[in-house]
């Protein structure tokens, strides 16, 4: 398996407990930036990311912002992308098994770091759970092909 990473400003200092976590895990990753705590825009971060994983370089993605929020939103705009944004373990825990998602979303002021490496956990450990979650996956996908142009 192999992670994009990426975040804004407001999301850095977890995504580096993020990198040191997948480091010990032996989980290879790449990190798209920011690379420090300076003011940049997270729509940026959240498109590389968003952009690696559908091309298919990269299975998952995280990705974080102060809320998760934003970031988030930038990511969900590229087509095939279903990004969630994630505040306890259930919820990482259904994104994956029920909702395929692909990209995982974390808010540094929301989340606390050891509650934030569970998240990445239970959500890089949950496999899809296919079946009549399929289905309603495939319907998403439907919504993406009727808004492309």
């Amino acid at each position: 398996m192999k992670i994009a990473l990426g975040s804004d400003h407001g999301g850095y200092k977890l995504k580096e407990v993020i990198k040191k976590y997948l480091e010990e895990k032996q989980i290879a990753y790449e990190d798209f930036g920011t690379h420090s705590t300076e003011s940049v825009d997270y729509p940026e971060f959240g498109m590389k990311v968003a952009e690696a994983v559908t091309a298919g370089n990269y299975e998952k993605g995280i990705i974080c912002c102060g809320t998760g929020i934003g970031i988030s939103i930038s990511a969900n705009k590229v087509p095939g992308v279903r990004c969630a944004v994630v505040s306890d373990t259930f919820s990482a825990q259904m994104s994956r098994e029920h909702n395929n998602a692909n990209i995982l979303s974390l808010g540094e002021r929301v989340v606390g770091q050891g509650l934030a490496l569970k998240i990445v956990e239970v959500w890089l450990s949950t496999e899809f759970a296919g079946g009549r979650h399929e289905k309603r996956v495939n319907k998403i996908l439907d919504i993406e092909k009727k808004y492309r142009k």
